[in-house]
């Protein structure tokens, strides 16, 4: 008896140092370096810089607080949980406690921060079910985060309990299969949210002709769907079901109720990327492709604009006199996803007008992969992307020019950079291998644009 009451002491023992460990606005020293880059010279900024697990968020969605001072990122240091950091100091604080699921929203025009998560008695159900091998969909909770309260005690270390931080904007129910596909809208009153295949099947046209799998990933078959919550009273609408796999759901920052998100397969789509209003009018394709087109990696980046790769990555398959392709003329390319992604037809950084639906190509590398994940600043002023090598290229769109900004962030990464523009058209933020002894491990990097490009007038 004796020797189980240990235990339980020492199980909650162990259990209160790890709440501890994991609490709320817990601060981490600066690791912030600045390295030249070794090929192109330019100052780049890590904010962080030890093998921690970091990774931005992705590119369809905004980074910084609305202050302008810190950069909200994703990062191991406290497992499951999320991070800022301090951009001129390198100082970190833990943003989040319970946990996230999925994106990340920084709003824009509050110090909030806003997520998924399950609530807790729903992930010791669901650990019960998947012991019986058994998985149920959950309810999803979508949370707010006060980061000005947060930052401020946080700064002179007396911080309360998690709720004074965090707040729950409400609870999804368990028959919507709502997952963490989270984008926060213009006006920053409703957050979206992908929903499973059963439910938006109720909110299909009669007769709709679901489209299958695509690709040799076996993704991109309906239906799918879009919820909204609202973020103040927890109120919860639909707002429109398609055919086809929902992915990255994100919102025009500038304009409310406009949302853009992708047909997902894993790659190349028959058709990437539509738009929808949040009173389910309007949808349509934002930009029309062809089966010679592999349209990847859209993000709103202004107003009226959004920014796309179309992909030449591949190479251009040997033909015979009829015309028909050469057996094994394109080794190592997948036939399974079709004739696209060369450079037979126009490839690059594209811009795509939402009000006059005009696309412009804003630039291409010479050879190569071309460019791949991209971004742009608010006032038209430039274009970013990076390619396979990991290399970032900026583009000026009044002039047409195009210059490595920075390589060496290593191919064998875990991921990709990932380039996100500021909303003031000063700076990128990317992911970095750089300083990886591994080769592998990601940090969060400033890229400045440079001083006389930014001088420039036009």
């Amino acid at each position: 008896m004796k020797q189980f009451f240990n235990s339980i002491v020492l199980v909650s023992f162990l259990l209160l140092i790890q709440s501890t460990n994991a609490q709320i606005g817990k601060r981490f020293p600066s690791e912030r370096k600045v390295v030249k880059d070794p090929v192109t010279g330019t100052m780049l900024t890590f904010l962080t810089s030890t093998a921690m697990g970091d990774n931005k968020i992705y590119q369809t969605h905004n980074q910084w607080t609305s202050d302008g001072e810190w950069l909200i990122f994703r990062s191991n240091r406290v497992e499951g949980e999320a991070m800022a950091v301090h951009e001129k100091t390198g100082e970190m604080v833990q943003v989040t406690e319970g946990g996230y699921v999925g994106m990340l929203n920084v709003a824009r025009n509050s110090m909030k921060l806003y997520f998924m998560r399950k609530p807790q008695d729903s992930i010791a159900k669901q650990n019960d079910k998947l012991k019986n091998r058994k998985r149920e969909s959950v309810s999803m909770q979508i949370v707010e985060v006060d980061l000005a309260k947060l930052f401020a005690d946080s700064k002179i270390g007396k911080l309360k309990k998690a709720d004074y931080y965090q707040r729950v904007c409400g609870l999804t129910q368990p028959e919507m299969g709502a997952g963490g596909d989270l984008a926060l809208d213009g006006d920053e009153n409703w957050a979206y949210f992908r929903v499973g295949k059963e439910y938006a099947a109720k909110y299909l046209p009669s007769g709709t002709k679901l489209e299958e799998n695509y690709g040799p990933r076996k993704m991109g078959a309906g239906p799918s769907g879009i919820a909204a919550m609202n973020v103040h009273t927890g109120a919860i609408k639909y707002v429109i079901s398609v055919p086809f796999q929902i992915g990255h759901i994100q919102t025009n920052p500038w304009v409310a109720g406009e949302i853009v998100f992708c047909w997902e397969t894993g790659g190349k789509s028959p058709q990437r990327t539509w738009t929808v209003l949040s009173d389910g009018t309007g949808l349509r394709p934002l930009y029309p492709e062809s089966e010679y087109e592999w349209v990847t990696h859209e993000a709103v980046i202004s107003k009226d604009e959004v920014a796309m790769a179309i992909m030449g990555h591949r190479k251009i398959q040997s033909q015979d006199t009829t015309g028909t392709a050469v057996s094994g003329a394109n080794p190592g390319q997948e036939a399974a996803w079709g004739v696209s992604g060369t450079r037979e037809k126009p490839t690059g950084l594209a811009i795509v007008n939402l009000r006059t639906r005009e696309m412009k190509i804003a630039g291409q590398t010479d050879s190569g992969s071309g460019l791949w994940h991209v971004s742009g600043s608010p006032d038209g002023r430039w274009a970013v992307g990076d390619d396979f090598s990991r290399s970032i290229y900026l583009i000026d769109r009044h002039t047409n020019e195009m210059m490595l900004l920075s390589t060496g962030h290593k191919q064998t990464a875990s991921d990709h950079p990932h380039p996100t523009m500021s909303p003031d058209g000063t700076k990128i933020q990317i992911q970095s291998a750089m300083l990886s002894e591994d080769n592998r491990s990601m940090n969060i990097c400033i890229i400045p644009v440079p001083e006389e490009w930014l001088q420039r007038k036009y």
